[in-house]
Parts: structure tokens; C-alpha cells; sequence
């Protein structure tokens, strides 16, 4: 058999056994969650360091899933896979992180020309029944929902059957850009680095936007990345499965809450 494999720099390294087809991600700490894959090479399993580990919630708000803002039916899906996966890492010691967009009327004036305009198309092209209305960030969405994705509006906040189980130990990071992690001055970044963080599991909507766009700045900047399948969704067409090859052959691990809650300690 050919032999072991080992990537990355000399403390912060990798380790594949061939014999059992095992990623350990643990950077030599001794109690390790053990889980399966879903996509990628059948049989393959992860070695992760709950202490080293978090779960990153990504914009499971109001503006993404509450019926009064849109229809997101997979969405939805998402949530009680989500919620299993909390109770899991809650009970094993991973970090829960929620990632949400709220802006400041600061994070407005600064707002690069491509980013108002993807949240500002009804104003050019007015939406069907079937479309989401797009009128700006910061927009007032009427109907009590607040301002568009500005921090502390109803449209911004945690969607409530997530919203029930937020407890005061949990880390909460804002985000101004569909990626929390666009640049080393972000929340999410500075809580990371802080804590020691090396593996990231990845829950949210919408998977080919947000989700991925944080996942593959994580990918870029160092630190592992594990998409939990069914956690995540989006509305776009065939963008999932897309997603999910490109996360599993390229940018880290796919698993789903099923994994997970099987997960093993040792």
C-alpha cells in the first residue's frame, strides 16, 4: 500500500490514513468527533477537534425565509436538519457562530457599485409575483419588516425556530458583503483567529451565493471547510449539486446532519 499522506505547513497539518480512509483535521488534540462523508470518495471518513471546530450558521433570517419576505421552500428544509446539527455540536463542544447580514447606515455609504445593484434590480426590472422585490439595500421593505438587512430590523433578525434555541454562549458576527470573511477586518475573521478556529461546518442559505461565497474566502485564507449538505440550500436551479461537487473536490468535505449526528467522540 502506498504510504500515508500528510498536507499542509508543520503544525498545522493534515493527516490521510490510507488503511482507513481517514482525514484527521485534528492538529494533535486528543478528543476528536469522527464523521462520514457524503460526496467524494465513498467511504471516507473526517477526524475533527470539537475545540478547534465551529458550526457557521449563514443567514438563516427573517429577510431569506419568513414567508411575509419570500417563498423559500428548501430553505426551509434546511431548518430542522440545522437544528439537529446544533443539538449535536452543542452536546460534543463545537462553537455555534450565527453569520447574518446587518448593516450600518456607515456600511451603506461605503457600499461598492456591484454589491447595491444585485439587492437593487426591481428598481430596473420590475419583479413577477414569483420574484423576490429587490429595492436596495437599506430599503425600507414596509409591512413592519424594517430596512433592508439593516442590523436590528425584524427582516434581519434569526428566523424564530432558530432564534428558540440561541443561547448566551453562542458568537453572533455581522456581515456587510454576501461573504463574512471578504477581508481580515470582518467579525467573523477577528472571532476566528481570536479563538484558535481551524475547521469550519457550514449550515445556511443560500448555498451558491452567501454560504459558498464565505466558504471559498475560508478555503482561501487557511482554514478547513465542510459543508453540511442538507443544512444548506438556495433557490437557484441546479446550483446546489453544483455546489456541493465543487465543495467536495475542490474546497474541503460535503456531510449532512445525518453524519453528523452519528458522529462518534473519542
Amino acid at each position: 500500500m502506498a504510504p500515508d499522506l500528510a498536507f499542509g505547513p508543520k503544525g498545522d497539518q493534515w493527516y490521510y490514513t490510507r488503511s482507513t480512509n481517514t482525514y484527521d483535521l485534528t492538529r494533535g488534540v486528543d478528543k476528536k468527533l469522527t464523521i462520514s462523508t457524503t460526496k467524494g470518495p465513498p467511504g471516507t471518513k473526517l477526524e475533527l477537534a470539537p475545540a478547534l471546530t465551529a458550526l457557521v450558521v449563514v443567514d438563516m433570517q427573517n429577510f431569506f425565509l419568513a414567508a411575509k419576505c419570500r417563498s423559500h421552500p428548501t430553505g426551509l428544509a434546511a431548518v430542522d436538519p440545522t437544528l439537529r446539527v446544533i443539538e449535536k455540536c452543542r452536546n460534543v463542544g463545537v462553537q455555534l457562530v450565527w453569520l447574518n447580514w446587518g448593516l450600518t447606515d456607515d456600511d451603506l455609504a461605503k457600499m461598492p457599485a456591484a454589491v447595491q445593484h444585485g439587492f437593487s434590480r426591481s428598481l430596473i426590472q420590475p419583479p413577477d409575483q414569483n420574484t423576490v422585490k429587490k429595492t436596495g439595500l437599506g430599503s425600507d421593505l414596509g409591512n413592519g419588516q424594517g430596512r433592508t438587512l439593516m442590523a436590528g430590523e425584524w427582516n434581519s433578525a434569526i428566523y424564530p425556530p432558530l432564534a428558540a434555541v440561541v443561547k448566551a454562549e453562542d458568537t453572533h458576527c455581522g456581515k456587510n458583503r454576501m461573504s463574512g470573511l471578504w477581508n481580515s477586518e470582518q467579525p467573523l475573521w477577528k472571532y476566528l483567529e481570536e479563538s484558535g478556529k481551524k475547521t469550519l461546518l457550514f449550515a445556511g442559505v443560500n448555498t451558491d451565493q452567501c454560504v459558498l461565497g464565505t466558504l471559498a474566502d475560508a478555503y482561501n485564507s487557511g482554514w478547513d471547510c465542510v459543508m453540511v449538505e442538507d443544512c444548506c440550500a438556495t433557490t437557484t436551479g441546479d446550483a446546489q449539486g453544483v455546489c456541493l461537487h465543487n465543495v467536495s473536490s475542490s474546497y474541503g468535505f460535503v456531510v449532512d446532519s445525518n453524519a453528523i449526528a452519528a458522529g462518534k467522540v473519542g
